[in-house]
């Protein structure tokens, strides 16, 4: 089984990952690596911010690893909160982030939102990206417990309930993570050997 250092804390995001990744790829999370850094994620876009999380584990520790930068774009909050999704509120507390959200939408008609995740993977020293986004909306309350986030506040488009009124599973088949992981498990399958 091949070793993937998975560049975060997050066990809500391990555990959609893991399950998307299956049993040919063993992940590791920062703390299981020994890696207890604030790691810096200062870049303007989801893709910058990726390829500053892998290439500080990729240089400091030389492990095949991918790091993932996501968040949610809001129409009428000019994509708000975007690359500031997880600090939105000035914490890094979600549900204040999710309740400044639906604050700022208060009286807004467009509630037309997507969802968007960009992986930047190293392998062998070489870098590669994988992108996935859902287009929905947001919600004018919270509406399930599954998830994390803003997942009470998203209704995907084509769907009539939150992500997190769905299963883990039924979302990794439509989110934007689980979009970007499938093509990275995709093209994982079609670089290693059986």
């Amino acid at each position: 089984m091949q070793t993937l250092v998975f560049s975060t804390n997050n066990k809500h995001k391990l555990q959609e990952v893991q399950a998307l990744i299956g049993s040919k790829f063993q992940l590791k999370t920062l703390e299981e690596i020994g890696c207890f850094d604030d790691i810096p994620e200062t870049g303007a876009t989801f893709e910058a911010n990726a390829s500053q999380k892998s290439h500080y584990i990729y240089e400091r520790f030389q492990l095949d690893c991918f790091s993932d930068d996501s968040g949610l774009e809001v129409d009428a909050l000019d994509k708000e909160p975007g690359v500031f999704s997880a600090r939105y509120s000035g914490s890094r507390d979600s549900e204040e982030n999710l309740q400044l959200v639906l604050k700022n939408m208060q009286g807004k008609e467009d509630r037309t939102a997507r969802f968007r995740c960009m992986i930047s993977l190293i392998l062998d020293g070489e870098e590669h990206f994988f992108e996935g986004s859902v287009e929905g909306e947001i919600t004018y309350t919270k509406s399930g417990s599954e998830g994390f986030g803003y997942d009470p506040i998203f209704k995907p488009a084509g769907y009539d309930k939150t992500f997190s009124e769905m299963s883990g599973e039924e979302k990794n088949k439509i989110s934007h993570r689980g979009i970007a992981v499938q093509k990275m498990v995709t093209f994982l399958k079609s670089v290693t050997m059986d």
